[in-house]
């Protein structure tokens, strides 16, 4: 196998950071558009939506399934659906890539439609758990024939009997609750799923806005989403918010550079996805917010950020999933604050593109910031602005939200930080750097010539 070549970044200190921008869509609604678009009759038309490698790989398997996917000349896309249940039987492997989203959800999708599916991704996704999806979509009727501990690669067998299901979920999780869901479209009744802890809803916005019919509401056992079987999904015209998870840099960087004033525009403000934008808040954030109206049926606002003099705060547990992403540049931000920055309860952190408790401990400690890890999270210590000394090549371990977080380090630390390699980036935010630099952050590729 080919050694796979590292492209090192390198971030300098900065002295401010200005502008005003837009950034590309949410990485979660652009998913789910490309699949449920795949799953109606009819020509779905989206405007916005993200062209990172995760969701390429999202419309190349939609393809496969036999889907039509164009993009037009003026950026945006046509879905031409195959109907709930209408998928066919791929001829090459499903390869999923870096993405977790599309893996679950896209096996959710064909979960209940009688074909035979293999998925696949590269060495890191290879690597994540699909128990959590393989145990609630055996319950249809689904067959799994995976590697040893149920890992990529993985042969799913629709089944032509689904069993309509009612699962409450183990842990918190989006993207078991929308493969489930998405099962639940071609299977009769009707299919419920409850969870105890809100997660991010995009699935249930989306399903409303393509006529599927859904209800939810609160139980005692939590909220429940039931979904009614044998839908027939129909098109829509939709524009994706932008991303407030790759916002959420944009914004951290400006927090923790001095003399920063910038705004970001058209954030999706989901109150399932804006636990980090609460956080930043109590320890003292500057943040102003200009709502806009919009027919995505999302909240929309403009996102005001400006240099602030920041403290540690300990974030409640119950926060995380509306923030689970956002964790590691929340850690960069802590390391530049005034105090102890603690985050327990993100145990699921250990099993994302990769082990993320261990990378930003291993990383920030690298950097000179001192840091406490536990199973279950980790505390930052930090000293206020300026504090931190960079000077450190940082392992990104392929994973993009690791080196973004570190490379918005390097602009407010003492001395240069390096990432190991850039390229992971392309997996949700392809613009990142390009971006950065117009705001006045210097970033640039890096040469060892120790070598």
């Amino acid at each position: 196998m080919a050694e796979v070549e590292l492209k090192p970044l390198q971030a300098f200190p900065s002295n401010k950071l200005e502008g005003n921008v837009a950034i590309s869509g949410d990485k979660s609604i652009s998913h789910r558009a490309v699949i449920l678009g795949s799953m109606a009759v009819g020509e779905t038309k989206i405007k916005g939506l993200l062209e990172s490698d995760d969701v390429l790989a999202t419309i190349n398997a939609v393809r496969l399934l036999g889907a039509t996917v164009n993009r037009n000349s003026n950026g945006s896309y046509s879905i031409f659906g195959v109907g709930t249940g209408g998928f066919f039987e791929p001829e090459n492997i499903i390869d999923c890539g870096n993405s977790g989203t599309a893996v679950r959800l896209l096996v959710g999708a064909v979960a209940t439609t009688p074909i035979a599916t293999i998925f696949t991704g590269d060495a890191s996704l290879r690597s994540r758990p699909m128990d959590r999806i393989i145990e609630p979509l055996r319950g249809f009727g689904t067959e799994f024939h995976g590697r040893k501990s149920n890992l990529l690669p993985m042969t799913v067998i629709g089944t032509d009997e689904p069993v309509p299901q009612l699962y409450k979920l183990p842990v918190a999780s989006a993207q078991v609750k929308s493969a489930i869901i998405l099962a639940g479209l071609n299977a009769p009744g009707q299919t419920t799923v409850i969870e105890e802890k809100a997660t991010r809803d995009h699935t249930e916005r989306m399903l409303k806005a393509f006529g599927a019919g859904i209800n939810i509401e609160e139980t005692e056992a939590g909220t429940a989403i039931t979904i009614d079987g044998y839908a027939e999904l129909e098109p829509l015209e939709m524009k994706v918010p932008s991303d407030p998870s790759s916002a959420a840099f944009i914004v951290s960087a400006a927090l923790v550079v001095e003399n920063s004033s910038i705004v970001v525009r058209n954030i999706g403000m989901n109150p399932t996805r804006t636990g980090l934008f609460k956080t930043l808040e109590e320890m003292g954030a500057n943040l102003q917010y200009e709502w806009v109206d919009n027919d995505s049926g999302e909240p929309l606002a403009h996102v005001h950020a400006r240099s602030s003099d920041l403290k540690g705060v300990e974030v409640p547990k119950e926060r995380a999933p509306s923030m689970i992403d956002e964790y590691p540049i929340l850690a960069v931000v802590a390391a530049l604050a005034e105090g102890k920055t603690v985050m327990r309860g993100v145990k699921e952190l250990r099993v994302k593109e990769t082990d993320r408790i261990k990378a930003m401990v291993e990383g920030l400690t690298s950097c000179g910031v001192r840091v406490t890890e536990y199973e279950d999270g980790l505390t930052v210590y930090g000293k206020g602005k300026g504090s931190v000394k960079g000077a450190a090549m940082v392992k990104t371990h392929f994973d993009h939200r690791i080196a973004m977080s570190f490379l918005c380090l390097g602009l407010a630390a003492e001395k240069p930080v390096i990432v190991d390699d850039g390229t992971s980036i392309n997996t949700s935010f392809p613009e990142f750097v390009g971006i950065m630099e117009n705001l006045g952050a210097r970033i640039g590729s890096y040469q060892d010539n120790t070598k």
